[in-house]
């Protein structure tokens, strides 16, 4: 089987395509299948008109000549020429939801088109926080509307989107639910160099793994404070950079204000190779999510990341959160804006390691066994046939 999977943009910075897609895309070749991911790098413009082979897995960039008429041409062009049996477009938006309306309506009947989603994008989601322009938002919304209604299979990321999908009256037989994995690595033979580099050898360190946008920072920094109060020599790692230049900005100026502008450490953002051993720097992961429909819908690499490499996590039970972490088997669980609940939970591991070691070990387990992409993939073989 020929499987075209078309994003609306490419591996950098955002990691829709880098990780899920590639994620199902692997197993499936492994299986026998011919998988092609296509996509226009409008964020990496000198990668255009790339093509290379990982895994098995081929990858091409198209060309990003022209305004975005041409660019959608040229990407809906390339697929069309490639005459997959399988469509699959991640994100109902941009590029690959003007790819899924050419399938749609000028391959229907040769071409089975499936669509995935893992955001909420419209009104309520990426349209209250991207920098859209006023027709790009009514644009986008539009699109995703018509995208998640106009298909022969949908895929979803969290539990949420799957509920809005029954909503909209699409049968629960062509709706699969397929959260997000991890594809890191696991060598952190280097943690112990990166703590010493980082001055965390003799302190208790949270993980902050995070672009900042999830949430209000004002309530981190409370929670921070909290901590430390209980644990003055705690130091907090904070992993990747925020997706505004504004909430890093925010960030900072309110750790100085409370005071623990000294216990932070900026890691900034990490090659994803080494991401591994920065990451184990730290004791604990804290993970907020605000309830807001964006964070409802989401499903978190970051989170599957955290499991994946062993680091117990004290998070707030909104949308995909409470899948990932199960209270007091993998992590702790409190109620999203539970400042106090959250700032105990993160004190309790803290001070104690073989509870640590105890979730990071069930982490693992409960990632490899409900977030494997060999797994999930397997799922879409029905899909795609029909």
């Amino acid at each position: 089987m020929k499987i075209a999977y078309v994003g609306p943009f490419g591996f950098h910075p955002n990691k829709t395509m880098r990780v899920r897609a590639m994620g199902l895309a692997k197993p499936l070749v492994r299986q026998g299948h011919t998988v092609r991911l296509f996509m226009p790098p409008w964020q990496t413009p000198d990668e255009a008109d790339k093509t290379w082979v990982e895994d098995g897995v081929e990858i091409r960039y198209t060309p990003i000549r022209g305004g975005t008429a041409s660019i959608a041409r040229q990407l809906i062009r390339e697929v069309q020429a490639w005459q997959p049996d399988v469509v699959h477009t991640f994100k109902p938006k941009a590029y690959a939801g003007l790819a899924a309306w050419w399938v749609w309506y000028l391959g229907r009947g040769r071409v089975r088109l499936i669509t995935d989603t893992d955001d909420w994008e419209g009104w309520g989601g990426w349209n209250e926080l991207a920098p859209y322009t006023w027709g790009q938002k009514h644009f986008f919304a539009w699109q995703e509307q018509w995208g998640m209604t106009h298909h022969h299979g949908l895929t979803v990321a969290s539990r949420a989107l799957e509920t809005i999908a029954w909503s909209m009256g699409i049968p629960p037989e062509k709706v699969i639910y397929l959260p997000n994995g991890s594809l890191l690595g696991d060598d952190i033979t280097g943690a112990a160099a990166r703590r010493a580099q980082f001055g965390l050898t003799h302190h208790p360190t949270i993980l902050l793994y995070s672009r900042l946008f999830e949430f209000d920072t004002g309530h981190l920094v409370t929670i921070l404070q909290k901590v430390h109060q209980q644990i003055p020599q705690v130091k907090v790692l904070a992993v990747g950079a925020g997706l505004y230049d504004k909430d890093t900005e925010s960030f900072h100026q309110q750790m100085a204000a409370a005071g623990l502008q000294n216990c932070l450490v900026d890691a900034g953002w990490i090659p994803e190779e080494e991401l591994p051993e920065v990451l184990t720097c730290g004791d604990v992961g804290l993970y907020l999510m605000h309830d807001t429909l964006l964070n409802r819908t989401k499903c978190s690499l970051k989170l599957a990341d955290m499991l994946h490499l062993g680091i117990p996590v004290v998070g707030e039970t909104v949308g995909q959160v409470s899948e990932y972490i199960r209270h007091g088997f993998t992590g702790f669980l409190y109620a999203s804006g539970d400042a106090d609940g959250l700032a105990d939970g993160v004190v309790r591991l803290l001070r104690d390691e073989p509870l640590r070691q105890q979730f990071a070990a069930a982490g693992r387990i409960h990632l490899d066994t409900y977030f494997n992409y060999p797994t999930l993939a397997n799922q879409l073989i029905g899909l795609y046939t029909g």
